[in-house]
Parts: structure tokens; sequence; C-alpha cells
């Protein structure tokens, strides 16, 4: 998702006086690219041809045109992705849902050892067979899976040319929207605020929890007003309406069968943790013997009584919601906290926050954090989230945040590809998700806390953040390796081992222990900083700016006209003096002295990585030594050992990591 930047203004970090191979298979959806506008020339459509179409479909259909822009707004941001679907099948700005015909084109392939999820070398490796991740497509699929058909014979038009042509789409939006408002027996308006049932229906009809939400979002997106340029180039603007309401009773309507539906599906498991603006079920995760001493598919907890809570991890399904319910709800796999739908952000819960749940490949962080679930594909680049995924999910992290004391930075809202692994041999199979196509930016401002400049160049540390659209890297290996990815929009900025565009990658000895240099590969990880974290400034030369990265200066273009970084300031850690080099750990584990009789001594087993003296690094938290120890089904025997080692969270690489506090000296970035 995109958005323009913000106002700079002067913030304190949060987080720098806090106290404190089979898996998952990585799959990617390969989506055929079919051009939505004419080639370069004569019949380029000009800059305001989008906003045109929205202005003719809502003439045609009698909708009102705000309503029609609103929708559209919070299913696409009015973007096109080159009639590309999304997830959930859906073409063009409208999102019009054609998931058959999206799902026939699924191709997944499976690559690498892959994590263990519960990353605990105590236990043995939680096996998960990729074949069980491969998409199902139902008999019959939902109401809201198959929308364009009927904006088709609504319409009269090619469902073809609904897909691939953006003003096609958009009068096939407000052919759904009319039929909806006739279905319910509603008359035409000119009225915004009497649209609201239809645009809860939109959503898909099949699911009243979802549209009340979706509706409430779409007339928020209205009462505030927007404006942007697409990613087809197109100006589209929304005028604010501040004192827009929607119909009171159409909105009591939507809203009791809003309820009505979350309190019936509530009462068959535990009530979902999730704030009131959203819609939320339960779909439980099982706590089962299977055989063999073994169990699933998490682990019983008193969170945050007994340990922290201090990140939340964003994940990607590399599946279907359809997949992951499925999968969730089986014994032998793995979970997480929450999934949250592409069509219109309905949230299921399936692990109780106070719980363990197996999602990190790092059991140090699965014991400290919460699992989100997006339905998405990191490797397919117009494979696209929407924005109702966005916002839903941006209320979700707001409410945990609040719960559990998580700030809101990017030092304890980590991507599952800033995992760090647990010891060497578990780096190369760390997950990658959700790559560098989600839109860290677009995501802190729905937070609430956009990254801003609060510095100058002598601040001493720089936060990424590259214009979003305006910032498109060449990925390879999206389809299979050695192609080249779609051109997108991405968060990621590429680091070299000198000041210049030709300069080599640098290298990530974790997962290359030959020293070759990092590469483009859309899962490659190694020479990638992305939105919102932040690294100390280890040189400058002209339009270029280095950063402290796995142990050594890596360089990325941040020109003055066109910043993809942006100056602050906050605590670094750097080995202390007379020190050549220090270590690095990929989880905070207590010294063996700590551990009582009975729970095995874990071993403190350091990084590849090596910091050496004058090398400087962010600091994301402080905490003590920790290790929960879960081996069997029978909770009894649960311990959690605190040690006396102190350890300071750092950003790393791309991917985070930990020192001792024994090991550094921790000063202001700016002294």
């Amino acid at each position: 998702m995109r958005g323009s930047a913000p106002e700079d203004v002067k913030r304190t970090p949060r987080s720098a006086l806090r106290r404190s191979a089979t898996a998952v298979a990585a799959a990617a959806l390969l989506l055929p690219l079919v051009s939505a506008a004419p080639s370069a020339g004569a019949g380029q459509p000009g800059p305001d041809a989008l906003q045109r179409a929205f202005t003719d479909a809502a003439a045609r259909f009698h909708v009102p045109r705000s309503v029609l822009l609103g929708v559209s707004y919070l299913e696409s941001r009015w973007d096109g992705h080159s009639g590309a679907p999304s997830v959930s099948g859906g073409y063009g700005p409208m999102h019009l849902t054609d998931a058959r015909t999206a799902l026939s084109s699924v191709v997944q392939e499976f690559s690498g050892a892959g994590e263990d999820p519960r990353g605990d070398s105590s236990r043995a490796r939680r096996t998960v067979h990729a074949d069980r991740a491969k998409p199902t497509v139902p008999a019959e699929l939902p109401a809201r899976l198959r929308t364009l058909p009927l904006a088709a014979k609504l319409t009269g038009l090619p469902a073809a040319k609904l897909r691939t042509d953006p003003a096609a789409n958009v009068l096939g939006g407000a052919a759904l929207l009319a039929a909806e408002q006739r279905k319910l027996g509603l008359g035409t308006s000119a009225d915004p605020a009497k649209w609201y049932a239809a645009v809860a229906h939109y959503a898909g009809e099949d699911d009243t929890k979802g549209g009340a939400v979706f509706a409430d979002e779409v007339y928020d997106v209205m009462r505030s007003g927007q404006a942007r340029t697409t990613d087809a180039g197109q100006r589209v603007t929304l005028a604010a309406a501040p004192g827009l309401t929607a119909d009171s009773a159409q909105a009591k309507r939507i809203g009791k069968g809003a309820t009505a539906g979350r309190a019936a599906t509530a009462g068959q498991a535990t009530r979902p943790e999730c704030p009131s603006s959203v819609a939320c079920e339960s779909v439980p995760a099982p706590y089962e013997e299977f055989g063999d001493g073994d169990y699933g598919n998490h682990d019983k907890a008193d969170r945050p009584r007994d340990q922290r809570v201090d990140a939340i991890v964003i994940h990607d399904t590399e599946g279907s919601w359809e997949t992951s319910l499925r999968l969730v709800q089986d014994p032998t796999y793995v979970s997480w906290h929450y999934t949250i739908r592409s069509s219109d952000g309905l949230i299921a819960q399936h692990v109780p926050t106070k719980d363990v749940a197996w999602h990190a490949g790092n059991w140090y962080i699965n014991s400290h954090s919460v699992g989100i679930e997006h339905e998405g594909f990191l490797a397919a680049p117009d494979a696209w989230y929407t924005e109702a995924m966005y916002r839903t999910s941006a209320r979700l992290v707001r409410y945990l945040s609040h719960k559990y004391d998580v700030p809101l930075d990017r030092q304890h809202i980590l991507g599952h590809d800033n995992v760090p692994g647990t010891t060497t041999a578990t780096i190369g199979g760390m997950h990658t998700d959700p790559g560098p196509y989600w839109d860290w930016d677009h995501y802190f401002k729905l937070l609430g806390e956009p990254f801003v400049r609060d510095a100058g160049p002598w601040g001493g540390l720089v936060t990424i953040r590259p214009d979003y659209d305006a910032n498109k890297p060449v990925y390879t290996d999206c389809e299979k390796a050695g192609t080249t990815c779609a051109p997108h929009g991405s968060a990621a900025v590429r680091l070299h081992t000198a000041p210049r565009e030709d300069a080599p990658l640098v290298s990530d000895i974790g997962q290359s222990p030959d020293g070759h240099a990092a590469t483009t590969g859309v899962n490659d990880t190694g020479a990638r900083a992305t939105t919102g974290q932040q690294y100390a400034v280890a040189g400058r030369s002209g339009d270029w700016t280095a950063i402290w990265y796995l142990g050594q200066k890596a360089w990325f273009h941040n020109p003055d006209d066109e910043p993809t970084a942006v100056d602050t300031e906050g605590l670094i850690a750097t080995p202390k003096r007379g020190r050549a080099d220090i270590p690095v750990y990929g989880r905070a584990y207590p010294e063996k002295a700590a551990y009582p009789a009975g729970v095995p001594v874990q071993d403190v087993s350091p990084l590849p990585y090596k910091l050496a003296a004058g090398q400087k690094y962010a600091i994301g938290e402080r905490m003590r030594g920790e290790y929960f120890y879960a081996p069997t089904f029978d909770v009894s025997k649960h311990t959690v050992v605190r040690g006396k080692d102190v350890y300071y969270e750092i950003q790393l690489g791309h991917r985070v990591g930990y020192v001792r506090a024994a090991d550094v000296n921790v000063r202001s970035s700016d002294s």
C-alpha cells in the first residue's frame, strides 16, 4: 500500500528506555500478468481517466460517486495492479472477485529446508509437510469470492474486460452496489448515508461480521477524504465529508447481524481478543495429545504474568484463508494467534494471547510474541494486500500494543523475515515473509506512528523510508529461479559494498559462509534494509549513506532530492573498549547457573557474525536472559528460567540479534 510522506515531527523513541529443514512451506503464487492499459503512445489514458470513470459509472448506475470511490479505496486504494488478482481473487480498482479463475493459475513451489516453527532445540523438530499447504478450491465458492461473474451479467461486459480494464471494472462495481441496494429494498438515493447496507453487503453477503466493519471503514474514508496517484499514474481524489454518518436504521440492522454472528461463534470457544471496531471470530487451534509423546499445536502459558510479551510478528499465510484455517486446526501442524482475511479484513483468533503459538521459528521470540498471519504471498507482488486487511490489522496491533505495552516501532513490530535464526545451523532455513512488498510505511501510518525525521545528520541513526511507489528494485525468482519479478513498489533498499550502483551487494555470512555476495532473489534478505528499521550511520559519500550491517559497512543510495531514509537519534550499542570484537546471539537465553535441576541447560550459541571495535548498532530492547521450558503436554512441568545475564536486542542486519550487556557500551547515538 502507498501514502504520501508525513510532515516530520519531533519524537522520542519509546523503546530506548524499556527495561526489559521442514516447516510451514514457503510457497509462491504465480499469477499471469495482463496489461490493464494500452501501450504507451496515443492510446495511453490521461492521468484523470480513472477519476472520470468513477464519475461516469456513478451516473450510469445512480450510485453516489463518493460511495463508489470509498469502496474502491478500501479494496485497492484505486490501484489496478495491471489486471492481476489479489490473493482472494479480486481484480481491479473495485476488487471484483473471480477466485476460481485466479486459483486455476496458482502454482506452488517449495524451496529450502525450512525452519522448525517452534525453534526449540530441547524438543524434537516439528516436521511440517509442504503438500498440506496446497490451496484448495471449494466446490461452491462463497459469494464474496465470485462477484465478478455477477458484475459481467449486470453490465453485459465480458469477464476478461472487467478483469483488465479499470474503467470497466469500476462500472462493474457500481452495478454490484446498485443491485445490492435494490435487493435490500432500498430506493436509489443521492445521499451517501443511505448506502450503508449495500456497502456492507459488497464485501460479501455471506458474512455480516466482515461486512459491517467493511462499511464502517468505507464511511470513515469518506469522512476523512483521500487523494493519491495510483500505480498506473492516475490522479484520484475523494473529497472529505466530515459530517457524514450512515443511515441509523441501516447501521443498526447490519450492526445487530454482526454482533449476533460474532457472539454465536464466540460461544463455541473462548471469546476472541479483539478491539470492538473489527469483525473477529474464534477458530481455535487444538491443544491435544496424539501419541508418541507429541502434542499440538501450541503451548499453554500465563503471559504476561510469567513472561513479557514484547513483540508482535507480522506474517503472510502463503496460502488462502480457507487453507490457512484448515491447517491451524490440525494438531499435527503449527499455530499462530490470528489470521486476517484479505477480502474484508475479517479476523480469526486461534490461540489465546496468553499462550505460546509456534509461528516464528525461534523459541525465544515465540515465547515473547504474538503472531498474526495475513492472507497473502510474498513472492507474488501483484497478489496484493487489500486496504481492508491493512486497516483491520493495524487496529488489532494497536489493541495488542495497548494490552501488552508493546511499543509501536520496528524493533517490536517485526516481520517474520526479521526474526533471527537460533543458531548458525538454522539461519538458512528461516522464513522470509511478509517480504519486500509489504508496505511498512503505510502500515505504520495506519498505526498512528509514522516514520519521521527527528534529528539532523548529527543524530547518528537513520530510519529506512523509501517512497514505496517509486522504489522498484529488481527482484528475481518469483516464478522460478532466474526469472525477474514483475516491477512493483517495495519497502526495501539494496545494500552495496561501496557507494555506487555497480558495487557488489554485501554478503551475509550466515547465509553464505563462503562469503558470496547476496543476490536479488525475492527471498534473499542478506543485503536488504526495510522501511522503519533503524541503523547506525557508518559514513556518507555524496548521494550514498553507509550503515553498520552484519559486522560490515553497507551502502545504500540516499539522495537529498529523493531520500530513502530519514535522520533520527536513539540508543546504540558498541563493543566495549579493549574488545577487538564481540559475539551476537539469536536468542537471549540465561546463563548455565540459572537452570534448576530437571531443566536441561540450553546452549548460548553465538551466530557467525562478529561486531568489531568501533561499530555501532541501534538498540530496540533490554531484557534479562529467559527460557520457557515446555517439553510436554503436562503443564505442571512447564518452567520459566530467568538468569542474571542482561541482553540488548539490536538491529543486526535485516534480522534482529542479541548482544550481552557485559560486552557492550550503551550511549546516545548523537554523542
